[in-house]
């Protein structure tokens, strides 16, 4: 079945630094909305990556001492890397440093300059560097920048400006036209009455005052700046071509049917790049969703106030999906949601452990009881069969209606519906209680079998938001896993197999130990008391001297795959480049160390650590709650000796 073509795609993640949870949020999000799309019969094509230029990170690259490329490179590697702890199937991670993007951002630049919507002029306005947004003073909010809080600056310089007001009109039609265009409702009305009806400026499209960027063709002075660079991934990468030679992607699968986006950029998606479009001429996308933020506690992550949580030490700490489950089921269809450690483990035992891991293996363990593990339908029908038949028929088209309008929780809501009333059916059908009669061996083994066929359902219908669930209740089941046509009829699950043997799917969290656990994982270890600290023996200087310590470069620095606690470093010992593997990743991120100075204790004889050599080790103190790498300051050549 083949109900034709989706494309989605994520806003791609700037390369700053660690993405958290919170932005993690939303490659999930996307992907189960992808993966449901498949499992219905579409042919999908899903796109996330990276935003790589601007003069942030120009800014971090220098203040880390490396190139641009090279501090992208290791926080793209680390973004995918979550991207793929998190169980997310997408079809491809594209990079804005990309050379095919590159080329096609400058085509698409001079076109808009040669016809008329790009012209040179200067700008005078209040700038945000984090934000790199230009900002007129009746747009900043309390004095600040009116999207991240921080301050502004007076800013004038050179730039090529984008005809916006030219095609005001026309967006505003479309909208009026297509009220699905930008979703949900409100973020609708915000962008109209905040934006559209008082009119619209035009656009800075070119930057003078940093390198870090594409290069206007015919003004290399300019790089081209964030908006028609990062949006424009959208086409560049799928196969768009500015003079009209369409790659076999962008021909299939364009005009995308979501740009799913964070509610913080929705302005950019849905006034600049429709309008880059129109410009272009190219076909506007079917719907922009501007989806919620999830947040900790009572506000935003950010790291000065020490609240950031990442996806991945979630992962490790309760499973991928219990962590998929919770982002996707407490996210809200158009208001912020939260997190805290309480709220998860709540999840995790009401939801996940009570109501699905129960039904499961309760009902695995009876079939092994009472059937040696067979399933079996002598079709014995009798009272309370019907309520669960008809809820599972009906289930799958109540959570494809939901997924239609992206209202993933409901949809999730609408699946353990059908798992409380399985739940409910054991206890009224009460199989322990079939179980001591022989007389009653064809009416529990069709209990049994409705049970089962009703996991099947479940397993199903609940795959695209915890694949790694769905895939684990299929094998107990002893099965393939099923097709969406298969839930069109109850009795798809054929007599006479053997299911496997049933495992824990999730299991219940002690709240409080769970709870001291985390922090005690947060403070480090407890460091004694300087006074009571246990020296080592005492060595001659002699020994000490066995000892060598020299100065190294960090060249490179790059996650060790399938480790969190390594980094694997290349240094520069002057004239010499090793490998050096440490296990400092909770700590710093490969960007934190690159073009810094070390101490390598340098005549360490070779290990391996996860299959990678490491020659040498670098000196970090023990801080009690961190390890904290003693960095040299200066002027200091690699190879120096530390005497």
């Amino acid at each position: 079945m083949n109900k034709g073509k989706f494309y989605l795609t994520t806003a791609i993640t700037y390369t700053s630094g660690k993405p958290h949870i919170g932005n993690t949020y939303e490659i999930v999000l996307a992907d189960a909305i992808c993966r449901f799309k498949r499992l219905t019969g579409y042919d999908v094509y899903f796109q996330t990556g990276t935003d790589e230029h601007g003069q942030k990170i120009e800014e971090k690259a220098a203040a880390a001492g490396v190139d641009p490329r090279t501090f992208v490179d290791g926080v793209a590697a680390e973004i995918k890397r979550i991207w793929d702890v998190m169980d997310t199937s997408y079809d491809r991670f594209v990079r804005t440093t990309d050379p095919v993007h590159e080329k096609q951002v400058q085509r698409i630049f001079t076109k808009l300059y040669e016809q008329g919507d790009i012209y040179k002029s200067v700008y005078k306005g209040l700038y945000c560097t984090p934000c790199e947004s230009f900002w007129t003073e009746s747009q900043l909010v309390d004095g600040k920048c009116p999207d991240c809080g921080r301050d502004v600056k007076e800013a004038e310089e050179e730039a090529y400006f984008f005809r916006l007001s030219k095609y005001t009109d026309r967006l505003m039609e479309h909208i009026e036209k297509n009220p699905a265009f930008i979703q949900p409702e409100s973020r609708r009305n915000e962008m109209i009455n905040n934006f559209l009806k008082p009119g619209l400026q035009d656009l800075c499209v070119s930057r003078t005052s940093f390198k870090w960027g594409i290069p206007v063709t015919f003004d290399p002075r300019h790089v081209v700046y964030v908006w028609i660079d990062a949006l424009s991934n959208y086409i560049t990468l799928p196969g768009y071509d500015a003079d009209g030679n369409h790659g076999e992607t962008f021909r299939k699968y364009w005009p995308a049917d979501v740009h799913l986006i964070g509610k913080d950029i929705l302005r950019f998606h849905t006034i600049y790049w429709p309008i880059m479009l129109m410009a272009l001429g190219i076909e506007l996308p079917k719907q922009v969703f501007g989806h919620p933020w999830l947040l900790v506690g009572d506000g935003k992550m950010s790291k000065s106030k020490g609240n950031v949580v990442y996806a991945d030490d979630l992962a490790e700490a309760f499973g991928v999906d219990a962590v998929r489950y919770f982002m996707l089921h407490e996210m809200p269809f158009a208001s912020d949601g939260t997190f805290t450690y309480e709220l998860l483990i709540e999840r995790i035992n009401s939801d996940l452990a009570n109501i699905l891991g129960n039904l499961v293996n309760r009902t695995l363990a009876m079939c092994i009881k009472y059937s040696d593990g067979f399933v079996n339908n002598p079709g014995c029908a009798g009272e309370y069969d019907s309520d669960l038949i008809s809820l599972c028929l009906a289930t799958p088209a109540k959570v494809e209606a939901k997924m239609s309008e992206l209202r993933v929780a409901d949809a999730i809501d609408e699946i353990f519906t059908l798992l409380r009333r399985a739940n409910k059916y054991i206890d009224e059908t009460s199989p322990w209680v079939l179980g001591k009669s022989p007389e009653s061996k064809a009416r529990l083994e069709t209990v049994l079998y409705n049970l089962l066929e009703t996991i099947r359902f479940a397993a199903t219908l609940i795959s695209p938001f915890l694949p790694g669930t769905g895939s684990k209740i299929f094998r107990q089941l002893g099965i393939e896993p099923s097709s969406w046509e298969s839930l069109n009829a109850f009795g798809a699950l054929e007599s006479g197999h053997k299911i496997a043997t049933p495992e824990i799917l999730f299991a219940r969290i002690d709240m409080q130990k769970k709870l001291e656990e985390l922090e005690s994982a947060k403070a480090g270890p407890a460091a004694d008391p300087p006074e009571k600290a246990p020296q080592a023996p005492e060595i001659t200087i002699d020994e000490f001297a066995r000892t060598e310590l020299r100065v190294a470069k960090v060249v490179s620095a790059e996650p060790v795959p399938k480790s969190d606690k390594l980094l694997k470093l290349k240094v520069d010992l002057g004239g010499e480049t090793r490998q050096v593997v440490s296990g400092i990743r909770k700590w710093y991120e490969p960007g934190d160390l690159v073009g810094k100075n070390v101490i390598l204790v340098s005549n360490l004889a070779p290990a391996k650590l996860r299959g990678e050599e490491s020659r040498g080790m670098i000196l970090a103190a023990d801080s009690g709650d961190a390890a904290r790498v003693i960095f040299v300051d200066g002027d200091v050549a690699p190879g120096s000796k530390i005497r």
